[in-house]
Order: C-alpha cells, then structure tokens, then sequence
C-alpha cells in the first residue's frame, strides 16, 4: 500500500489541476473583455477548490471522530444546522431593516453558520447515545432526522421573510455564488488551509483515537481534548464552506472514502488525498453544471453531488449490514 500512496497521490494532484483546467475553459471562448471574464471563471475555480478541500477534510474529522466511516456534514445535520443559523440571521436583519441578503460569502460570514453547525452536530451526537455508546447506525439516523427538523425549521422561517423568503433561499441552493470575490476566498481559503494543516499535523493522533478509547488512553493521547479539536475543526470547515455555496452534499462521504480504499487508513495522507479529491470533484461538478443549461437555470452542484453520493451511501450501508 505504501509504494503506491505517492504515485495516487500525484494523480489526485493532477486531477486537481486539471479539473481546476476545465473550469476556466468551459462557458465558450474568450471574447473582448477577457481579462474579467477569466478573473471570474478562475474566482470560482478558487473558490469550488476551497469548498471541495474543506468539506473533504471535514468529512475524514467526522468520521475519525465517531469512527464511522459514513459520518459527513450533511448526514449528521451539520449542513441543515448552518442553514438554520443563516436563515434566522436573515430574519433578525429583515426585522431590523437591514434588508434581506442574496449573496454568500459577501454578506453572510461563517461565523453565522458555525454556531448551527455545531450546534447541530452536538445534538446528534448527544441524542445518538446509548449508555455511553454511539452506534453508527444510529448516529446516521439520528443525523438525518436532525437534518430533516432542521429543514423544516428553514421552512418555518422562509415563510416569515418577505415574498416567502424566494431571496434568502437563494443561499440555501448548494451552489458557488456568483458574486465571491478574492478578498472572500483569500480569507475562506486561509481559514480552510489552516485547519487542513492543522489537522494534518494530528493526524498521528487522529491514527490512535482511531482505536478503542482504552487503547488510545495507554497510547497517551488525550482523547477528551482531541474531539473537542475534531469538533471545532469540523464546524469551521463546514460554515466556511457553507458561507461560499451553500449545502453541498456528499463530499465529505465520497472523498474520504474513496482515498481510503485507494491508500489505507492512515490520516496524513487520508487528509490529503481527501483533500485533492473533493476539489477536483466540487470543481469538476462546477464546471458540468455550467455547460449544462436547462432553460430554467443552472442546476446547483449539490446535485450533481449527490447523483454520485446516494449511491455510494446505500453500497456502504449496505455493505455494513452484510448484504451483497
């Protein structure tokens, strides 16, 4: 396995870069005007790279952290929650005369998000226990009904906003907005970089919380501290991710599991393979959805995403259950 993590490795990278290609490609030739018309396709190159690397990274920390390889933002409610947040947030500035906002990351900041995010993901986590134990079953189904409560609460709230929140939900689409700007991606790719590095710099930590708890304990790691990290972590990636295009799903699930059965377990290089992958597919997904015109809009990446992701989650879970 280890002969071949650097040659997969490389070949992610590649995937990267060309997926990254593609995105300032596609939409048609230049025409005069280029230079701005290729400033903004590369804007949302950075800016899919940012939320594939974040929601990736995200995923390996969840699932490290309940040891469940299913465990991702969307099916623990994560994403719901941060949409909450964001929907309550535009409510309270609608009421408050500040008008409703239609953008990401210009006008809605992580912060906002992360407090439904990991508020979200502290509620399954707590409702998902029996005597001290999670199972993995469970914590998926207690995740996904958070999820739906929380959707529904988003419905609750849209219906409070002028024009049944038509404007605010615009955020809520899964898609990278239009309207991001380099001060913003600089900023969500500095927070996002730093979390993945620092999650890097754990991942031997992160290789023994793998293990039982007793074990992990004689092994020295202070497993109590370590999930408060994992937590954290996972919430800042999700409400930065959240706050460039909204909930897109299943690419903390994919990816993680994908470079698992490609390179192994190990966390260092899991994080980074996890990393290259999500970009390239978020990118990659970007780019389909824009050569793809429907006549009544562009199709949100969430999508396309999720095209890929259901079928990957029924083969897991059906997997686990022993059914072939």
């Amino acid at each position: 396995m280890r002969s071949r993590t650097w040659p997969i490795l490389f070949a992610l990278a590649l995937l990267a870069v060309m997926a990254f290609w593609l995105r300032l490609k596609v939409g048609g030739p230049l025409t005069p005007g280029w230079n701005q018309i290729l400033e903004f396709r590369m804007q949302r190159a950075a800016a899919g790279l940012i939320v594939g690397i974040g929601l990736a990274t995200a995923g390996v920390l969840l699932q490290c952290l309940f040891r469940n390889p299913l465990a991702s933002p969307e099916l623990l409610g994560m994403s719901s929650g941060a949409g909450v947040a964001v929907m309550l947030w535009q409510l309270g500035a609608y009421h408050a005369g500040l008008g409703i906002a239609q953008t990401g990351m210009a006008n809605i900041g992580a912060g906002i998000a992360m407090p439904g995010a990991v508020g979200a993901l502290a509620l399954t986590y707590l409702l998902s226990q029996r005597r001290g134990k999670v199972e993995p079953v469970t914590l998926i189904l207690t995740g996904v009904v958070v999820g739906i409560i929380a959707a529904a609460l988003i419905s609750l709230v849209q219906q409070l906003l002028p024009d049944r929140g038509v404007a605010a939900s615009r955020l809520l689409l899964g898609s990278i907005n239009d309207d991001v700007q380099w001060g913003g991606i600089a900023i969500a790719g500095a927070v996002t970089l730093l979390s993945a590095v620092w999650a890097w710099m754990r991942g031997g930590a992160l290789d023994v919380a793998s293990l039982s708890d007793d074990e992990a304990r004689s092994l020295g790691v202070g497993l109590a501290w370590l999930r408060v990290e994992l937590f954290v972590l996972a919430g800042v990636l999700t409400s930065v991710t959240f706050a460039i295009a909204g909930p897109v799903a299943f690419v903390g699930l994919v990816c993680p599991h994908l470079v698992r059965l490609l390179i192994g377990p190990g966390h260092r290089v899991l994080i980074v393979g996890a990393a290259l992958l999500g970009g390239a597919m978020v990118v990659f997904a970007d780019s389909l959805v824009r050569s793809i015109d429907l006549g009544s809009g562009r199709l949100p990446i969430s999508v396309l995403t999720a095209l890929i992701g259901g079928p990957v989650l029924i083969f897991m879970l059906r997997r686990r259950n022993g059914v072939e």
